[in-house]
């Protein structure tokens, strides 16, 4: 037993404040996020993860932490601030009947039971021609294939992509995908090709179809998303027609 466990035993459930948290980063009026929360609802914390504390591990009675693989990827993420502190919820892929969960506060001290909150927000419940969730800032988007947007926060130095199907958006590590994007536009400065923040700063230099080629080859190394792309899709005009389209049908 690890020192941060000998206070507490496993399996247990999950405390109202946990529970709440995390169900702020699951809105039920999505598909996707709404199979998220009913799964959260019917498991235990069964231990702590790899990363610390606020790591939780969800799965079933008799379940052990799976430890070893790979961490999956990001589903939903957000942030509740407070007067006095911030807390972020990151929820993780469900993968062998287990979901890894992160409830951290930015002292990385314990959640309190009760404090007063100026904001919450979270990238879970951004839509096609919204303003970036943590900044409210205009957000670059991308019509990737039938209802899928790429969305790209220069402020937030976040990417995202959109599935208007699950109504989810599902968080982009930028290292991968600027690789493909190097790669596509045969930049081999190093001092370019290395430095992925320069995405950000020098995104007005890259066109719609750069970025979305860059996509669809990351998207077959690191799979996000199934990509149904029309092949007679004409620049601009069918883009925002798809994008104007999947907006009404997502409100």
């Amino acid at each position: 037993m690890s020192p941060a466990e000998t206070h507490t035993s496993f399996p247990r459930a999950l405390r109202q404040k946990e529970r709440d948290l995390l169900e702020s980063v699951l809105p039920p009026d999505r598909p996707g996020y709404k199979r998220y929360r009913d799964l959260v609802n019917s498991m235990v914390v069964v231990g702590e993860g790899r990363r610390g504390a606020g790591n939780l591990v969800l799965g079933h009675e008799g379940h052990v932490p799976d430890l070893v693989s790979p961490l999956a990827q990001v589903v939903a993420y957000g942030e509740v601030e407070t007067t006095l502190d911030s807390f972020t919820m990151t929820v993780r892929e469900y993968i062998g009947d287990q979901i890894d969960v992160e409830i951290v506060s930015s002292s990385l001290g314990e959640i309190p039971d009760h404090f007063e909150e100026k904001r919450r927000w979270t990238y879970s419940t951004w839509r096609p021609g919204s303003p970036s969730p943590s900044r409210n800032q205009p957000v670059r988007e991308v019509v990737i294939g039938e209802a899928l947007v790429l969305a790209i926060s220069r402020d937030e130095k976040r990417l995202w992509v959109y599935d208007g199907e699950s109504g989810m958006n599902l968080l982009i590590p930028i290292t991968n995908f600027y690789n493909e994007l190097m790669l596509h536009r045969h930049i081999r400065d190093p001092k370019v090709a290395l430095v992925s923040q320069l995405l950000f700063t020098q995104l007005n230099e890259y066109s719609d179809h750069d970025l979305r080629v860059s996509f669809v080859a990351y998207n077959k190394l690191k799979r996000k998303v199934d990509i149904k792309i029309h092949t007679q899709t004409q620049e601009g005009k069918r883009s925002s027609g798809f994008l104007k389209k999947w907006v009404r049908k997502a409100r």
